[in-house]
């Protein structure tokens, strides 16, 4: 989802500015997930959400943003108000590449469930472990994405993005599933 985003609303960039702005983009997306991680149970125990009842939202909120994407649309276009901000704002790496395309609801949402099962701290230290792995994976592709996308035709930009948003949607609806299971443990069979 990220790469044809980034490419399509950094087209026209030279090279270096597109790596610049790759480069913010991990590290707002460091920053905001970094918040979440360490702080997204407590918020969900003041407001007195559950896991269960966020990973269903989260996966409802997730659907509709695979679905828009199945549709050739997207989800994190946003209000008038904000499309009209970002078409005055050259500057497009915290909004809307890092929040909320990369560090959007499907993101909080993984993390406020993953912090809120891990066990211990060798539990917290893996989940770090492995969202510092995925944002270097990102920097990465980001980082090339000037080079990447001379590969990429319009079309092939396009299937990428209808076959994350299939892919977004399959795992929202697990999401769902899950969370109904743990919510109506009479709907798991057992």
């Amino acid at each position: 989802v990220a790469l044809p985003m980034f490419l399509a609303l950094t087209d026209g960039a030279a090279i270096r500015e597109q790596r610049r702005a790759a480069l913010r983009v991990v590290l707002y997306t460091l920053v905001l997930t970094a918040v979440v991680f360490g702080s997204g149970t407590a918020v969900l125990r003041f407001f007195g959400i559950g896991i269960t009842a966020f990973r269903i939202a989260g996966g409802i909120v997730l659907l509709v943003i695979g679905l828009s994407m199945l549709d050739g649309s997207s989800a994190h276009t946003g209000s008038k108000g904000e499309q009209e901000h970002l078409s005055q704002t050259p500057d497009v790496a915290f909004y809307p590449m890092a929040f909320p395309v990369i560090a959007g609801p499907g993101t909080i949402t993984t993390l406020v469930i993953l912090t809120g099962q891990a066990k211990g701290a060798a539990g917290y230290a893996s989940i770090a472990a492995a969202l510092l792995a995925v944002l270097a994976g990102l920097g990465v592709v980001l980082f090339l994405a000037g080079n990447i996308g001379h590969y990429l035709s319009q079309t092939l930009r396009s299937v990428m993005t209808r076959l994350m948003g299939m892919i977004l949607a399959a795992i929202a609806v697990q999401m769902v599933i899950v969370g109904l299971k743990a919510a109506f443990p009479a709907l798991a069979g057992s």
